[in-house]
């Protein structure tokens, strides 16, 4: 036998083929309604299905999928569609979405489709915030040998860590010094 294994043929349809014809699925959906565009994403998905099964060219093309349970492509790319329009709508990007023609259409069709897409969406955007409002002080161990004070006293939460390992085992503790909070963790052997 030579050429791929059927196996390995799947994998290529399902993990990169399948990709590949739905990259940019949002632009192009529309277009996959028509029959010539039904009729060649089934070319596509008989080639991958016969040499998967390692069928004869003249098995048609329903018996192949269905010996691997493949749904039709166009459906894949309208399932594709569906989650990333609800993403977007969810996520109240809805000035891209004009509900009323264009590539956007699918959203009436959700609506009109499935109940769940009226309901309005509890979801929260990510907020970033990249400045620190902490400050870690490290002192050195000379500061904490020589030194007959405390450190200075902080406005906030200090909290100071360590660990430990000796015979008996290992562990760590958490001090919380404006809290007055002691924690401490046997780790084992």
């Amino acid at each position: 036998m030579w050429g791929l294994r059927p196996r390995m043929v799947h994998w290529l349809y399902v993990s990169i083929i399948r990709l590949l014809v739905t990259f940019a699925f949002l632009v192009w959906w529309p277009g996959c309604q028509t029959a010539s565009a039904k009729k060649k994403l089934s070319r596509i998905q008989r080639l991958a299905c016969l040499g998967t099964t390692g069928a004869i060219c003249t098995t048609p093309t329903n018996a192949v999928v269905g010996l691997i349970c493949l749904p039709p492509l166009e459906l894949v790319v309208q399932s594709e569609v569906r989650s990333a329009v609800h993403c977007l709508w969810s996520l109240g990007c809805r000035s891209y979405l004009h509900p009323n023609g264009g590539h956007s259409s699918i959203l009436m069709r959700l609506q009109q489709s499935d109940p769940l897409f009226n309901k309005e969406i509890d979801v929260m955007r990510p907020a970033f915030n990249l400045e620190p409002n902490y400050r870690v002080t490290i002192l050195k161990r000379e500061d904490w040998t020589k030194a007959t004070s405390t450190p200075p006293a902080v406005n906030g939460l200090v909290w100071f860590t360590d660990g430990s390992k000796m015979r008996e085992g290992t562990g760590d503790g958490v001090y919380g010094q404006s809290v007055g909070r002691r924690l401490s963790f046997s780790l084992g052997r």
